[in-house]
């Protein structure tokens, strides 16, 4: 045995003395790294619920109402585009989808994990595109087709051909950067495994 600065005897495996081994430190905190899983996993379940929803209307919803009259197409987008705006859990998909996925990035990139924060931070730009095309493109048509008030009593159906034309291409795009940016963080959590195994 041999007496070590602890206090206490440490034994070689085979009984005898041998040198002291400092006991292991304490081990690494988790909190972080669950806090960076929570949000890598959060950002896309959010944006992978932004991209059906986008989808859901490119091929259905739009194709369906494009195939009725007039009147019945303002009617149903007024309906469609009032339940949407007064939903607060969709509120806080819209919003939350990029903040998680912005910040899951700056955590991956201050962590060291550079390739996956390349991939996040990718994401992020995509659904960004995807909230300036809404704010610029679609929530002002929106505004526009309510502003025209019942459809019963309308005369003019110009919007509705908006709605045919740039709303639904709008729609279409923004589809398609949400499935890039689901695609990015798809790869992001492939890579952000390999590094924290």
């Amino acid at each position: 045995m041999n007496y070590n600065p602890a206090g206490s005897y440490q034994q070689y495996p085979g009984g005898g003395p041998g040198p002291y081994t400092s006991p292991p430190g304490p081990a690494p905190a988790a909190g972080s790294s669950k806090v960076a899983t929570a949000l890598l996993l959060i950002s896309t379940i959010l944006i992978g619920l932004m991209a059906g929803l986008f989808f859901a209307f490119d091929i259905s919803v739009m194709p369906g109402l494009a195939a009725g009259d007039e009147r019945t197409y303002v009617t149903a987008m007024q309906s469609f585009n009032k339940a949407i705006d007064g939903n607060g859990l969709f509120g806080m998909v819209f919003v939350l989808a990029l903040l998680t996925s912005a910040a899951s990035a700056v955590v991956e990139f201050r962590k060291g994990r550079r390739a996956v924060a390349i991939w996040v931070g990718a994401a992020s730009v995509a659904y960004l595109i995807v909230l300036m095309i809404t704010f610029s493109v679609d929530i002002p048509l929106n505004n526009e087709l309510a502003d025209a008030g019942n459809a019963a009593k309308m005369t003019d159906f110009s919007i509705v051909d908006k709605f045919k034309g740039t709303w639904a291409t709008t729609n279409v795009m923004r589809t398609l950067l949400c499935t890039a940016a689901l695609t990015a963080l798809s790869r992001a959590l492939v890579l952000y495994g390999r590094a924290t195994r």
